[in-house]
Formats: structure tokens, C-alpha cells, sequence
């Protein structure tokens, strides 16, 4: 399928005389044409951003939509905006099919412009992408469902049936090496197309804790000592999700057998992230330490060793007993580490152990508070 839209890009570069790119309605990068002019200006920050992290910022995106470009249906000449980074007018070739608009080609525009016979057959090109986009979205969202109901599915006789499907709709990729990346939380219920997520062979969204979504990618792996692309991936969704959202990477697996597996790792590693903040803002399962276990634990789950601790009032004494237990119970390192005299941390854990009813001194407690207050993160 690149090799269609490449190919069709091509066409439109020949056509018009200067190289085009295909993007899509989300103005994330499809394909460009061979840019081969000595001239700077031809190559503005715009379309060197584009091509180079395959996407346009908000502002861009927004000053061409201002041009009505999402509900025309012939070309749209669009004026430089020095301010904005736009050093050269543009030509936008809408892309549509059934009057929907499903992406945009572009060229730099110059005086005097191409004819309009040439941009009429363009306009033709970009009807053919049109057809290419609208089937390409289509598989898509059957491929997204069958992801979904994996990840969904009740185990057993549901989850079989979801697999097997999946696997149809994957073909060949199924059996291959993947990990699954899990960002949360997700602001829409519309998933990324699988082109905008680097080396992902399914995307989808789900339901996350709280009401919210949560996005999951299956991302394709070379080894699976290798998880870069995975870990790529999964800083390109959280830069999409915004502010405040976390990634976990699963552990690398071949085929879909272990599907649900992956995405209790992905997921606790998001938690474990959103937590413990210097786990993140990208964990994998395999190094979130004790949050593998406390993930497991029902959610809202509170040991009564720690709901005295938990109230607002007593913040200050449990972060001091959780910083105490990190140190090891050393207290010169966790007296240091909180800022305060060491007859100061003597006294706070002292009030600890009243409020808690443990006590310090005995191993087992010690790690009962340790793992209910870092639980109570979850």
C-alpha cells in the first residue's frame, strides 16, 4: 500500500513540476516526492518538519485549516507566513472520497503556477489516493475492533474467538515478534490510524481505570532483546495523548496467544509510571520492581495498616515511613534524604507505629507498610 501512495505522489510531482506530499486529514505524513532544488526557501521549517518527525504541529495545522482546506474540493492556494514558518505559499490538493476529506497533497507554490489542465489531472491523482485512503481506513477499524475485542474478551471461549479473528485480520504479522504499549490516559475514543504509530500492526482504544481510555499498540519487534521500537512508539502516543499521560511497555512475545498477559504488563507498567514518577514517563514491565505484584491487587484495594496514614492530615508521616523503608531502614540516609534532623525522623516513625499498629523493629511489618503505602499509589 506505501508503494500505491508513493507512487501516486510521484504522478502529482510530475504533473505539476515540484514535488508534493501526501498527508493525511490528521496532517501526519504519508509520502513526499524527491526534493532536489538548491533553493532554501523550498525547504521551509513546515514541510522539514513534516518530512522529518512525519507530522505538523497544532499551529501549522490550524493556520491551514483556516483556509478552508477540510471542505474544498478543488485545489486552495494558501499565502507565506513568515511568523509561522511558512517561507512559501502552498498548494493544497484536498483528498477526498465520498465527500469526505481523507488527507491533503501539497506543493510549494511559484508564479506563475501550474495550469489548471495540470492541476485538474491532479486533482484526478488525488481521487485515486482518495479510494486508496477510504479502503485503508476501512481495514483499518475491522482490524482495530478484532484488536479491541482481544484485549476485552472474557478468557476462554470469547478470547479464542477474538484471537483467531485478529490473526485473520493480521495474516502473516500475526505470528511474528511484538510488544504491546499501553498509554494512558487517552483523550478520545478515536485511535491513531496503524500508519501514525511506528512499527505498530494493530491500534486500538480501551476502557481504563476510572471511566477513562487507555490506548494500546501492538508494535513490531526484530528481537526481543530489542524493545527501541516499542519504546519509540511509545513516546510518539504520549506526546499525542498530552500532559500527564504514561507508557508501559510489555515484555516481547511471538504470535497472539499471550495477548491479555501483554496487556496486564502494559498497563500495570502505565500505573506503576503515572505513581512513581521516576519510573516513567515510558516504563517497561520488566523493571517496575514491586509494582509487578501490587498491580495485581483489586483496585481501590487498602490494607487497614495504612488508612490512618492516608488521610490528609498525616501526608508528611507517610511519606516519611516510605522514604524510611527505600533508605532500608537506615535512618542517617533517610534523614538526609527528607531534609530532617534524625531525632525529627525518630519521632515521626515513632507516631507511625501508633497510628499503624506496627512495629519497625519486626521485619514482616516492615514490609507490609512498605508494600500497603506504595500500593496505596495505585
Amino acid at each position: 500500500m506505501k508503494g500505491d501512495y508513493q507512487d501516486l505522489v510521484d504522478e502529482i510531482s510530475a504533473l505539476l513540476g515540484a514535488p508534493a506530499t501526501l498527508e493525511n486529514r490528521d496532517f501526519g505524513l504519508i509520502a513526499f516526492g524527491a526534493h532536489d532544488s538548491d533553493d532554501d526557501l523550498a525547504m521551509d521549517p513546515v514541510r522539514t518538519r513534516s518530512i522529518l518527525t512525519r507530522k505538523s504541529t497544532p499551529a501549522v495545522r490550524a493556520w491551514f485549516e483556516g483556509f478552508g482546506i477540510t471542505r474544498a474540493t478543488g485545489p486552495v492556494r494558501i499565502p507565506a507566513a513568515p511568523d509561522a514558518g511558512v517561507f512559501r505559499g502552498r498548494i493544497c490538493l484536498p483528498v477526498r472520497h465520498r465527500g469526505v476529506a481523507l488527507g491533503y497533497v501539497w506543493l510549494l507554490d511559484a508564479e506563475p503556477g501550474p495550469a489548471e489542465d495540470r492541476l485538474a489531472a491532479a486533482m484526478e491523482v488525488a481521487a485515486r489516493i482518495g479510494v486508496l485512503l477510504a479502503d485503508e481506513a476501512e481495514a483499518g477499524a475491522d482490524l482495530s475492533r478484532a484488536f479491541r475485542a482481544v484485549l476485552t474478551a472474557g478468557p476462554g471461549g470469547p478470547r479464542d474467538t477474538a484471537t483467531t479473528a485478529l490473526e485473520a485480520a493480521l495474516g502473516p504479522d500475526a505470528q511474528g515478534l511484538h510488544a504491546l504499549v499501553c498509554v494512558a490516559p487517552w483523550p478520545t475514543e478515536d485511535a491513531p490510524s496503524v500508519r501514525a504509530v511506528p512499527g505498530a500492526a494493530a491500534v486500538c482504544t480501551v476502557p481504563w481505570a476510572g471511566g477513562g481510555l487507555c490506548l494500546a499498540a501492538l508494535v513490531r519487534l526484530r528481537s526481543a532483546d530489542a524493545l527501541a521500537p516499542a519504546r519509540t512508539a511509545a513516546e510518539r502516543l504520549r506526546g499525542d495523548a498530552g500532559g500527564g499521560a504514561a507508557a508501559g511497555v510489555a515484555v516481547a512475545r511471538r504470535g497472539l496467544g499471550e495477548l491479555a498477559g501483554a496487556h496486564h504488563e502494559a498497563t500495570s507498567a502505565v500505573r506503576a509510571a503515572l505513581a512513581e514518577p521516576r519510573l516513567g514517563p515510558v516504563a517497561q514491565w520488566s523493571d517496575i520492581g514491586p509494582y509487578r505484584m501490587l498491580a495485581a491487587l483489586p483496585a481501590g484495594s487498602q490494607d487497614p495498616s495504612v488508612q490512618a496514614l492516608l488521610r490528609p492530615a498525616h501526608t508528611e508521616l507517610a511519606r516519611t515511613a516510605e522514604v524510611f523503608l527505600d533508605c532500608a531502614g537506615q535512618a542517617g540516609r533517610a534523614a538526609a534524604a527528607l531534609g530532617i534532623h534524625r531525632q525529627t525522623l525518630y519521632y515521626r516513625l515513632s507516631r507511625v507505629e501508633h497510628l499503624s499498629g506496627l512495629d519497625l523493629d519486626r521485619g514482616e511489618d516492615r514490609l507490609l507498610l512498605h508494600m500497603a503505602l506504595k500500593a496505596a499509589r495505585l
